[in-house]
């Protein structure tokens, strides 16, 4: 079996440095969609280094995104095509404020692996840790076609109730059409978002729009419209991947306030409103 349980949760942490500065987060912001209007004050806290604010999503592709989902297909235990693989869904859980630049040790592992029976789910945990402690800790949910079946662990559902009533905020957010090509220069090469070869053998017409960068317009939007544009507000985040995003979108934005929360779903506006993330919570002060 290509995944061995045992042995991925038997596994030693692998523990690592990295850096980023202020060019990564720029970088990182552009590829979310940040700069649109470019002159506008808001958008100039994330794309103007001398008043640069750190949207807490940077932090799953701070030091070029690794350990991330792609490390987490090399550990011990774990031996899968890349075709077969789609992240099905990210949490984050912000211990502070994230720097506009800096060094910090990464510990990453396999946290859990379940069995969904057509798939197989692997937790991959990032821990990060600088000089004055704890930054942030990352689950990436690894989700393997073909791989379940073994008689495993299915693990906790995810899904949450569906949010009451109408949305308190709704925004669209147009994905520029090579919004994956700008994303992946901050550190996902999965060729799944640019090789129209390699999407079609994963079973897709074109490429699509890496799901943590639907992530983060996401909580871009959250931060901008309902939390006073106060990125250090944010204190944990989460959601599953529900379908998919082409370049050239529109993301319908759902926005539920709730006490110390806010529920969202997000949906392709051009697809009759195919949902794209789902049981999403962002947790803040």
């Amino acid at each position: 079996m290509p995944i061995d349980a045992a042995k991925a949760l038997a596994a030693d942490p692998r523990t690592g440095e990295i850096s980023w500065d202020r060019k990564d987060v720029l970088l990182y912001h552009l590829g979310v969609g940040a700069g649109v209007p470019a002159t506008d004050p808001g958008e100039l806290r994330y794309t103007l280094e001398s008043r640069l604010h750190v949207l807490p999503s940077f932090a799953t592709v701070a030091g070029s995104g690794s350990p991330g989902v792609i490390s987490g297909l090399s550990m011990p235990g774990v031996d899968v095509e890349l075709a077969r693989v789609l992240h099905g869904g990210q949490s984050l859980i912000l211990h502070r404020p994230l720097p506009a630049e800096g060094t910090a040790t990464a510990t990453g592992r396999i946290a859990a692996v379940y069995d969904k029976g057509k798939a197989a789910v692997l937790v991959m945990r990032t821990e990060v840790t600088d000089a004055d402690g704890p930054l942030w800790t990352n689950d990436a949910q690894i989700f393997v076609r073909g791989e379940g079946g073994w008689g495993g662990d299915r693990g906790p559902s995810a899904r949450l109730e569906p949010p009451a009533g109408d949305p308190d905020k709704t925004v669209e957010r147009h994905v520029r059409e090579d919004q994956a090509l700008l994303y992946r220069l901050s550190g996902d090469w999965n060729p799944l978002h640019a090789d129209p070869e390699f999407a079609a053998a994963a079973g897709f017409d074109r490429p699509i729009l890496h799901g943590l960068c639907t992530y983060g317009i996401t909580l871009k939007a959250v931060v901008d419209t309902l939390l006073d544009g106060d990125v250090t507000r944010v204190r944990a985040y989460a959601t599953r991947f529900a379908g998919v995003v082409f370049p050239g979108e529109t993301l319908r934005i759902r926005m539920w306030r709730d006490e110390g929360a806010v529920r969202v779903e997000v949906s392709a506006a051009e697809r009759a409103d195919a949902p794209v993330l789902a049981d999403t919570i962002v947790e803040h002060s």
